[in-house]
């Protein structure tokens, strides 16, 4: 699967006592294409983001995993 991000596209997860994932518009419009893509693949199918590839300096790591 081909990740891409639009333009000037921000995300960042924050974990507490729950988990809050915020993002501007070209980020929420790139991983909801990212979502759609993954919901295509077969079952175990996942996206890692992390810090290190795509999410802003100071995001927890985020694991999202297709499920049959």
């Amino acid at each position: 699967m081909k990740i891409e991000w639009n333009d000037g596209f921000k995300i960042r997860v924050s974990k507490e006592d729950e988990v809050l994932i915020s993002a501007n518009r070209e980020g929420l419009l790139s991983l909801a294409r990212q979502l759609q893509m993954l919901a295509e693949e077969p079952e175990g199918s996942h996206i890692h983001y992390d810090e290190y590839s795509c999410l802003e300096e100071g995001s927890a790591d985020l694991i999202i995993e297709k499920k049959d």
